[in-house]
């Protein structure tokens, strides 16, 4: 039978390893085994598996610290605690840690199979990764704050030109539209139409050497716009 669930067993003694092998590798399961917490820890960093038996008394981290700081991370993973050295004391930490079982030695084929059937009736799935929805809902604030100081910052600079602009348009504005509508009250007499076609025709052959200089005069700052606008998309990006 191909394994389908990943047996992590921590214990000092190779022999309670090899007996949750020779139980559980035929009936489904793959049986990994770690000497110590140390590296059960690692191999529950690096690997995924769905249940964990480990011994209480090993040397260095024993096996209540082992399942206290594997409940911190990995809260939904079964954790069976197995011992020769079972106490109330040891239960109730044990408890309190949130583990799914605690079996005493000699354990029997039947205790080893009941158990981590046990166990994994009663693991809940792991919550789906967050990271990669996370990172543009933080991105996002950034990228709009970003553009925020951007276009504060033009303002800033254009405010003063811009009401300068209107200050002086205004009053040529004014004139504009007087003289338009005098315009058309005099364009109702036929010298006065002869004389605008002459003033219009002579104003353009005065105005177009006029009109080219100025082309020429703002082409530079024409050009020195158009790279400040590409300036300030790039800033944004």
């Amino acid at each position: 039978m191909d394994a389908i669930r990943k047996v992590l067993v921590v214990d000092d003694d190779p022999v309670v390893g090899k007996s949750f092998h020779r139980v559980l590798s035929g009936k489904g399961y793959a049986v990994i085994t770690a000497r110590n917490g140390e590296e059960a820890l690692n191999k529950l960093r690096s690997e995924t598996y769905d249940v964990v038996f480990t011994d209480i008394k090993m040397p260095g981290m024993n096996g209540l610290e082992v399942a206290e700081r594997l409940k911190e991370t990995q809260p939904w993973l079964p954790v069976v605690i197995v011992t020769g050295y079972g106490t109330d004391e040891n239960e109730a930490r044990a408890k309190a840690a949130g583990v799914s079982g605690f079996l005493r030695k000699p354990l029997s084929p039947e205790m080893i199979e009941g158990s981590a059937q046990q166990a994994l009736l009663q693991k809940t799935p792991a919550p789906a990764p967050q990271i990669a929805a996370e990172a543009p809902a933080l991105a996002a604030p950034a990228v709009a704050k970003k553009e925020s100081v951007v276009k504060n910052v033009a303002l800033f600079f254009a405010a003063p030109f811009i009401g300068l602009a209107y200050l002086l348009a205004f009053p040529f504005i004014g004139l504009g539209m007087l003289a338009w509508m005098g315009g058309r009250e005099l364009m109702k007499y036929r010298a006065v139409r002869a004389t605008a076609g002459f003033i219009k025709h002579f104003t353009l052959l005065i105005a177009a050497p006029l009109l080219g200089l100025a082309y020429i005069i703002a082409l530079p700052f024409i050009g020195f716009a158009m790279l400040a606008w590409a300036g300030v998309r790039a800033l944004r990006k």
